[in-house]
């Protein structure tokens, strides 16, 4: 796909990702509980929470439970190492096999990473590849990387971004938010899923609240968590509100009668309503049975 070009949203846009959980790889019990969770969408990592030690057995404990199953409608994502490390090949060749959702790639600084993940899926292989976006190069590089073949989404990894800008913490994440809008703005370019870095502080819940409501309001689809106590606020803060659905559906309402008229736009308390709202309108209230579907 060339830069610039957009995409029409897959499959994974169709679901919700309010909430997407990293589980250590190599805990079984944490595994196993993971299919209890009211996470929409899991990554299995093999990556940071696993120690070098334990790889081997990380591997073998994710794929087996991808296959196994029983995980519901949530999504899995599995992080494999990075193709450079020496767990790296073998990661990619477990992941392929075991067919999870997505297939996520740590630090992807440039798209020609994601062509070699997506030349050696199958044809018909269920797997999309997901990138990591954690690094200086790999912001600069976004739209490229959003257009690669095979490419789902993007997760924002502010740990790592911060760690290499050498920014300070402030709550408000100004020293990030170019970089987390240079990313968000490639996605949506491409069709693709979006989602917000962690919040580390995982007891601090007005702290999340905050940053969940960032992300939201900046346009991502949902936030990367590190603990299940987390769960709840983002799947609260990321879905619709009930005032959210109660306006859309009022504006749907609105502009069906006025196009019955033979009406272009449509007014509702004061304001017009055109094909645009109506469009903000109806994605709203899909997001809103996708969710209900969840449960």
């Amino acid at each position: 796909m060339r830069c610039g070009a957009t995409r029409t949203p897959g499959a994974g846009r169709m679901h919700p990702y309010r909430s997407v959980l990293y589980m250590p790889g190599s805990n079984p019990r944490a595994l196993e509980k993971a299919r209890s969770l009211p996470a929409d969408a899991l990554i299995l990592d093999l990556e940071d929470a696993v120690a070098p030690d334990a790889k081997g057995t990380a591997r073998d404990l994710v794929t087996a439970a991808v296959r196994e199953g029983g995980f519901g409608k949530r999504r899995l994502l599995v992080r494999i190492n990075a193709l450079d490390t020496e767990w790296g090949r073998a990661d990619l060749e477990a992941a392929i096999a075991a067919r999870p959702h997505g297939i996520l790639l740590p630090k992807v600084s440039r798209p020609e990473l994601i062509e070699t993940v997506a030349a050696g899926l199958p044809e018909g292989h269920p797997s999309r590849v997901w990138a990591m976006m954690e690094t200086p190069e790999g912001v600069l590089n976004a739209a490229a990387i959003a257009g690669a073949p095979r490419m789902e989404g993007f997760v924002l990894g502010t740990n790592d971004l911060a760690k290499d800008l050498g920014t300070r913490h402030r709550p408000d994440r100004l020293p990030l938010l170019h970089a987390l809008s240079q990313c968000l703005l490639a996605a949506r370019a491409a069709g693709l899923v979006c989602l917000d870095g962690v919040y580390n502080a995982f007891r601090d819940e007005a702290g999340l609240e905050a940053e969940c409501a960032q992300g939201r309001d900046m346009g991502f689809d949902g936030k990367t968590l590190i603990h299940p106590v987390q769960l709840e606020i983002a799947n609260r803060i990321f879905a619709p509100s009930e005032e959210e659905l109660a306006l859309a559906r009022a504006q749907v309402a609105a502009f069906e009668e006025a196009q019955a008229k033979g009406l272009g736009v449509a007014v509702l308390d004061g304001r017009i309503v055109e094909n645009l709202h109506v469009e903000t309108a109806r994605r709203t209230l899909a997001k809103a049975d996708a969710i209900a579907r969840m449960s």
